[in-house]
Parts: structure tokens; sequence; C-alpha cells
């Protein structure tokens, strides 16, 4: 593997050691434009743990290689513990993640070819981290660009959801028991690779069991988590995010609440970045990004803080449960945010009917079976065909709907519907969906926006209380934010639902609940159309040369929900072949390294017997060159009593087809009102 090239005016280096002052070497790649010796420029840091080297490559290089183009160096830093850099991983957003950026910050800045000014970006892991090391203020670090993040980490992450545990928990656990168990490079550690692969699998906890001990917004959940203090970041923002993500709401709580210079742009991307974004329209993403680096790490009046505050993307009805490339709609602009343009529409509850209220009010109840949600989609989508949500159809009958009259014109929102409504259940613990629809006049139902609440965290996720049975209280839900036209035709509904499965984890006991219209409403944030979004426009998407890729083999996916009419119980089943979703087996040809990684979800549940729910996955991760070719091969298994969760799991490692390691674990934690 040659370590250096020059491409196209660019220096690119396969991999630097950054040492750390406990003698600990964090591995790198990095992107220089050639003269960068003589002429010092600013960086740009990217710091995760999926493998600088093969993990994130296909990524890396566009995106990098373009910053390097346009005289921006950028650096890819794999965090302790993952791809060569020394060291475990513990956990996720560790104060030692923080630490260790801290140093490699400092030691960006002080490289002959940097001029001392440093900027930080990433997506996920890498937006999380982009804010919680500003916080932690590092000299050198000038501006930051995070994409699909979040600032708070109980709230909206991939372990819990309205208070209620969502099953991706135990799916990321998954990928994490993959992703640790793959190898260092012998390439570029040498002979040592084994000795440090089998001692991170031997170190590695049960990955979904360390989120699922704290099942309350807790200490581990606030460090880290951004909106536990707006005034600690003092440099400028830019985040973007997509309506297809499960981060949208962190967008608009970061505008709202932060002090400094900042910059949104939502659109209808799925979690990906939105130079790539799909679904489309993607955006010349790397030139917005270029504009903010060129602001605020070289002092170039690029005209970047000329543009509104927020840039949102305002969706038309795509087709309910259609799968399409390209959502239609148009771009809207907002100079602050929140927005002084949007008005609050109160829709009251009536006799199944919203906008129209009953009078007298009335009790309606309902408990659903315990597999609705089967029409939900993915919690987080990542651009690929059957995630999005189907016709809510398939749920809307088994919910308690409340539907408008058709609409006499089109109108849009943007921002957070609430829904605010008196409830009470026959249990203590009880949980509550709620689902925005657009009924089309042929009656297809598209989902615009959803949440769910665990009600015993109806005040507070810190403080849950039980509810008592048959006590009504006044409950607040506030959906994912989102941006859509409704047509004029159409029907605005509002869907309630005591369960929402495959995407969370049923309570403990099947729940009737029952709604007092009387005291209830849906309020949307509407927004009409100005004639100054007409000049909101992007540069069409552009990068730097992708890194070159040969598929070996082309992947498989499938996607499908059973009802086993026999057994009363219903299957959520998903199968990703070469690729977690389906991208094919591919070979890096400038490393020769091959990767595969096969996973398969089944979410089984009963009608009415919550205590029946179970989720199994299975995986292999396949990664090497001739001669050296490794494997590991994960299972994982939850179920659940009345008082406990449960998780099996087991990770096995393979060298040349030999078996080297094997760990299980067998783990259980007490349910906390959930």
């Amino acid at each position: 593997m040659t370590n250096e090239v020059v491409k196209d005016g660019v220096r690119v280096i396969e991999n630097i050691f950054i040492p750390l002052k406990d003698g600990t070497k964090l591995a790198a790649r990095l992107w220089l434009p050639v003269d960068a010796d003589k002429s010092p420029v600013p960086c740009v840091l990217e710091y995760i743990p999926y493998r600088k080297i093969d993990g994130t490559r296909g990524r890396d290089e566009p995106m990098h290689g373009w910053f390097a183009r346009h005289g921006t160096a950028a650096i890819r830093v794999d965090q302790r513990g993952s791809g060569e850099s020394d060291g475990l991983m513990e956990d996720e957003y560790l104060l030692q993640e923080q630490d260790d950026a801290i140093e490699v910050i400092a030691w960006i800045a002080e490289q002959d070819w940097c001029t001392g000014s440093v900027g930080m970006m990433g997506k996920s892991w890498g937006g999380f981290n982009c804010l919680q090391v500003a916080m932690r203020r590092p000299p050198a670090l000038k501006a930051i660009l995070s994409v699909c993040s979040t600032d708070d980490r109980y709230t909206d992450d991939i372990h819990y959801l309205g208070g209620c545990l969502l099953n991706d928990n135990l799916w990321w656990g998954a990928i994490m028991h993959a992703y640790q168990a793959r190898p260092l490079d012998p390439a570029i550690v040498g002979e040592r690779w084994r000795e440090a692969w089998l001692e991170r699998v031997k170190a590695m906890s049960n990955w979904p069991m360390l989120w699922m001990k704290h099942q309350r917004r807790d200490a581990y959940w606030k460090h880290g988590s951004v909106n536990e203090d707006w005034n600690a970041i003092n440099i400028p923002l830019m985040i973007t995010g997509g309506w297809a993500d499960a981060y949208t709401n962190t967008l608009p709580r970061l505008l709202a609440g932060l002090n400094v210079p900042r910059l949104g742009i939502l659109g209808p991307w799925a979690h990906i970045y939105p130079h790539d974004g799909v679904p489309g329209p993607a955006i010349g993403f790397l030139q917005e990004a270029q504009r903010w680096w060129d602001h605020w790490l070289k002092g170039v009046d690029t005209g970047i803080m000329k543009e509104p505050m927020l840039r949102a993307y305002i969706e038309d009805e795509a087709g309910a449960g259609k799968w399409t490339e390209h959502r239609n709609g148009y771009w809207a602009g907002e100079a602050v945010w929140p927005s002084p343009s949007i008005t609050p529409l109160k829709m009251p509850l009536g006799d199944k009917t919203l906008g129209s209220p009953s009078t007298p009010s009335q009790d309606l109840s309902f408990r659903s079976p315990q597999w609705v949600g089967m029409g939900c989609g993915e919690w987080m989508g990542t651009g690929v065909a059957g995630e999005q949500p189907s016709d809510q159809r398939i749920d809307d009958g088994m919910s308690l709907c409340f539907d408008s009259r058709p609409l006499d014109e089109d109108f849009a929102i943007l921002g957070a519907p609430e829904f605010e409504c008196e409830i009470a259940s026959d249990k203590p613990i009880a949980q509550l969906a709620v689902r925005l629809c657009h009924v089309r006049p042929d009656g297809a139902s598209h989902r615009v926006s959803y949440a769910v609440l665990n009600l015993t965290h109806r005040e507070s996720h810190e403080h849950p209380e039980a509810l008592k049975p048959g006590h009504f209280y006044t409950v607040k839900v506030t959906l994912n934010a989102c941006g859509h036209v409704f047509k004029k035709g159409s029907r605005v509904r509002l869907a309630l639902s005591s369960a929402y499965w495959p995407l969370i984890w049923p309570a403990p006991e099947a729940a009737t609940l029952t709604l007092r219209t009387g005291g209830s409403h849906l309020s949307l944030p509407v927004r009409e159309r100005q004639p100054a979004d007409a000049d909101i426009v992007f540069d069409p998407p552009m990068s730097a040369p992708d890194a070159p890729v040969t598929i070996i083999r082309e992947g498989y996916a499938e996607r499908t929900s059973e009802i086993d009419l026999l057994n009363n119980s219903a299957t959520y089943r998903t199968v990703g072949e070469g690729g977690v979703f389906g991208e094919g087996v591919r070979r890096f040809d400038e490393t020769g390294t091959s990767l595969s990684h096969d996973l398969t979800r089944e979410l089984t549940i009963s009608a009415d017997d919550p205590l029946c729910a179970r989720y199994v996955l299975k995986g292999a991760y396949e990664m090497g060159r001739e001669g050296w070719m490794t494997r590991s091969e994960t299972s994982l298994e939850m179920t659940s009593t009345l008082t406990d969760f449960h998780v099996k799991a087991r990770t096995e490692v393979f060298e040349n087809g030999v078996s080297l390691l094997v760990r299980e674990w067998d783990d259980q934690v007490p349910r906390d009102m959930m």
C-alpha cells in the first residue's frame, strides 16, 4: 500500500499517527494542497470511529479531496480504539473522546502546513462530537459544520424516543458489535495487528445494554447534550439535516437556542451528506461548506452570512408509500428562527373530525393491536428504497383517526406540529403514538410527521411518574419538525394508537387509552409562501473524484411485513446482503481491501400480548485482501418480561476461515417505567 500520492494538485497521505500526551497514537488520513508546506492553509477535521482506510473511504475521498482542491486541508482521524488507532473504545461520546479531539486540534494547528485555524465537521457521530468539542472551546477551533446530529442525546438519538425504547437501540448495538470486531490493518500496524484485534474483542461490552441501563434522562445523557448549556458554544455553526432523516428536530432547536453566528439547511434527504442527498434534490453542499470555511477560517467574504438563517425545503406529497428519488417542492428562507411568519393553526377534535369541535365533549376509548406501526418505515432513512413509511391505511384502520373536511386550498407547514390532549389509561404504564397524515382524495394516506410518548414521561424524561388508572391527564406531544404542503381537496388526518411496532419496544401491558375530545386539539405551524423564497437556489452537486472501487458482487435487499393468522402475530423482516442496505461487496482498488456486511433482522409480536415481543439480529462482516481475510459473525436477541429486558449476544471472529475467539453475553436490566 502506497502511503503518499499526489492527485490533481492534492497530496494524499494514507496514514499518519498523531501522538497524544498519554502515549496513544491516533491514525489519520490527510489531504493537502501540494504547496501547503510553503503556503500554509486552514484545516478541517472529521473525527469518527468508522475506519478511515476503508470503512468511510468511499465518502471521504470525494468530500475531503474537494476541500484540498479548494485550498483547505482536510484530515480524517479514527478515534481511540477504532481503525488503526491505539487503545480501546468503551462507549459513545465519552469525555476521553473529547479530550483526545482537543489534543488533535492543537496538533493540527501546530503543523507547518496549517495556518493555525481549524474547523471541525461530521455527520451523525461526527456531527455530534463537533458540537460537543465546540463546547470545550479549544483555542484553534474557529467554526464547525454539523450534519444529521443532535443537541439532546436522550430525546433525539438512536436509543430512546419520547421516553420509549427504540428498537434501533438493538440494531445500533449489533452494528457496533460488528464494527468494533473489525481488525487493525497489518499493512499499517504490522505484526501486532492480531494481538490488538483480539484485545479489542475481549474488552468489548454488550453494546445495547450500555444504553439500556439508562432509561431516564440522567447524567449519562446530559453529558454531551448541547442544550444543557447553549452558551458553551462560542464559535460559528452551520448545521444541515434532512426530512427523511431521524435528526430533524435538532436543527430548529440549535438555531433558536444558540447565540453565535449560525446557519441551517434542511432538505428532503435521508441520513446522507447533502451533495449525495437522496431523496433529492441534492445540492452543492461542498460549495456551501467551502464558502463557510473560507469565511470563518480564511477571513474571505463569500456572502455565506448573507443567506437566510434557515433554508428549508417544503415538500409536496410524494404518493403514499411510493418511493421516489426526487421530492417535488420548493425552498423557503427564514431570516430568523423561530420565524414570525409562521402562524399556529389550531384544529380541535370532534366526533372523529378534525377542525370541528364536538359539543358536548366525548370520551373515546381505543386499544390498538400491538403490531400497529407495521407501515411506519425505518426510524432513520438512509436513502434506499423500501425504508420510507408505506401507505398509512395499513395502520390508520387500527387507530383512532380524526379527519378534517376536504381542504379548500393548499397550505404549507414548516416546523413542529403539536398535539395537546386529555387522556387516561387503564394501566400504570402506557404509550401513545401520534401521526399526522395527508389523505389524498383517493383515500391514500401519507405520513407527514409523527411522535411517540411513554405517558409516564408526560412531565419529565428525568423523573417519570406512573399513571393512575382512570385518571385524566393533560398531555402535550410535540411531533417531529417537517416541511409539507397539504393540497386542495385532500384531508388532514390525526391518527392515534397505543402501540407503534416495530419502531418502539412495547409497554409491559396492553393498555386501553381514553381520549376526551373537548380538551384536545392539534396545532399546525402554517407558513405562507414568500416572494423571497424564489431567490433561494443552490449550485448543483459537485465533488472531487470518487475513490476507485470494484463491485465484486451486487447486493441484495429485502423488506417485508407479514401477519401470521394462525398464531395471531406479525413479523417485520429486513435482509441486506453485501451491505447492510444492499450496497453490494466492494473492493477499494488503491488498498486492495474488500468489504462485505450482511445483516438480517426479524421483529415479531402478537396482537394482544406485548410480552411475546422478540427481536433477533444476525450479521456477518468480512474484510481483507488476498491472503488476509477476516470475518466476524454476530447475533443478538432481545425479549422482555413484566419486570426486565433481556439481551443475549454472541460475537465470533475468524482469520482466513479459522475461528480465533468467541464472546457471549447474557444480560438483563430492570424495566424502569418503560
